[in-house]
């Protein structure tokens, strides 16, 4: 049994999304097992694409303070700064 997508790293998804590919090139796949393959796939993308969405938040939130630090500030519903 697979692990659970939603526990995964972004690296570990994104490794097993490329496996995952690399099979589905190679064409040696029975049907249902591709289907099966091509299902898991496209939740590891959406996975992926959520992880990369929460770090590109958490970026879009530091901010530089004036006297050079650096910190983090609440974002707006937007995703802006509250800046």
């Amino acid at each position: 049994m697979p692990d659970p997508i939603d526990a995964m790293s972004f690296e570990d998804a994104l490794s097993e999304l490329e496996r995952i590919v690399r099979g589905l090139e190679g064409g040696q796949m029975k049907l249902e097992d591709a289907i099966s393959a091509y299902e898991r796939g496209a939740a590891l993308r959406r996975h992926c694409d959520a992880k990369l969405g929460e770090a590109e938040m958490r970026v879009r939130a530091i901010v530089q303070n004036d006297d050079g630090s650096t910190g983090t500030e609440p974002l707006t519903d937007t995703g802006e700064t509250g800046r």
